[in-house]
């Protein structure tokens, strides 16, 4: 597979297969970047943290794959915007990202190309390692250094159950990072570009006592864990909606063990909108036990994400997607979600799950 691999800010403009890789130096020379739009998650937060020593004028905006996928930002986006750990914008300026559902085509990308912008999309296990690896050369991110591997393992779903359940402060850090608090998010990011340590960070009065928070929630979330989970064939199937409470795999994943291989959770609200962070749609997240599965899981879990939402996506992994309302014959449709809607989506998956697979192919140190 072709990778677009950072070059030293002294090598020329090289090709690799026919995509062309520009170099650093010349990448930040040559755009105009005003806007920064990240995911809103740790590696997106710190993915923003590179970003902002190269463009450090620019706003900031932490984001959801859906919001980019909707079209709920197109009015901002355009040749000046750089976008990072989130799906593929054509009418941006700068793209980097590491996820395999959201890379361009290679259509997409000599048009996108041919009109001046500038793809860095690498399979790694961050979008923040690419990002950090392509303007390493040309910053001083030595303050972003130790915490660059926990970003990867995160991410990358490569911690132990131990480290999930430890009181490591990056992990708990994570935790509180946010898409729904813009200010928040950003002045965590603001505290990482100024060079300040996790450990000094959580010491902050509104951090810490957000970590608090978050704590209860984890705890909140596992004492209603058993009421609203079944397994079916090594498959949990958490149902949290309407409930206002978010968690991902790595909980789910933790509280079972060795009694499931993947996990499915349920969020938001069947009158949620896309923007709404209080009420948002809803929604279904899929991840592989990462913790006895870590080599990728049983097989490609976007496979299930992309069934009947074509925005669908994210890792094989870890992916997530809209639920849709589907007629008798599994069609989706274009009308409100129903009450049935719910149930036949994850019929639909379940189903999948139990063939094995047939329609994915089994990864192999996927993401």
């Amino acid at each position: 597979m072709r990778e677009c691999i950072p070059i030293h800010i002294n090598t020329a403009m090289s090709l690799i297969g026919t995509r062309q890789v520009m170099p650093p130096r010349t990448l930040v020379e040559s755009l105009d970047i005003r806007l920064i739009v990240a995911d809103g998650d740790f590696d997106g937060l710190v993915a923003a943290a590179v970003l902002n020593h190269a463009w450090p004028n620019a706003e900031i905006i932490f984001s959801h794959p859906a919001e980019i996928r909707s079209g709920y930002l197109d009015h901002r986006i355009d040749e000046h915007t750089a976008l990072c750990d989130l799906p593929f914008h054509s009418q941006c300026g700068l793209y980097i990202d590491h996820h395999a559902t959201n890379r361009p085509t290679e259509k997409q990308e000599e048009e996108f190309t041919n009109r001046g912008g500038h793809v860095h999309w690498r399979q790694a296990d961050s979008a923040a390692r690419v990002a950090y690896d392509l303007f390493k050369p040309l910053f001083d991110l030595s303050s972003l250094t130790p915490i660059m591997d926990m970003v990867d393992r995160l991410d990358g779903g490569r911690i132990s159950r131990n480290e999930f359940l430890s009181n490591d402060p990056t992990i708990w850090l994570a935790r509180t990072v946010t898409s729904s608090d813009q200010e928040y998010t950003r002045s965590i990011m603001d505290k990482l570009v100024l060079g300040m340590s996790v450990k000094d960070i959580v010491k902050d009065n509104d951090i810490s006592s957000r970590i608090d928070v978050m704590r209860k929630q984890m705890d909140d979330i596992r004492e209603i864990l058993d009421s609203t989970t079944r397994i079916e064939n090594r498959l949990a199937i958490c149902e949290l909606q309407e409930t206002g409470l978010r968690t991902n795999g790595y909980l789910v994943t933790a509280h079972y063990g060795d009694a499931c291989d993947a996990c499915l959770i349920i969020h938001g609200s069947k009158d949620g909108k896309i923007g709404e962070y209080d009420r948002w749609p809803l929604t279904a997240s899929f991840y592989s036990n990462s913790f006895l599965h870590t080599d990728g899981g049983v097989f490609d879990l976007s496979t299930l994400a992309t069934m009947f939402d074509k925005n669908g996506g994210g890792h094989q992994n870890a992916c997530g997607c809209q639920i849709k309302p589907l007629n008798d014959k599994l069609i989706v449709e274009k009308r409100a979600l129903n009450d049935n809607d719910l149930s036949a989506n994850i019929s639909a998956w379940i189903n999948a799950w139990n063939k094995g697979g047939s329609n994915a192919k089994k990864p192999k140190n996927a993401k």
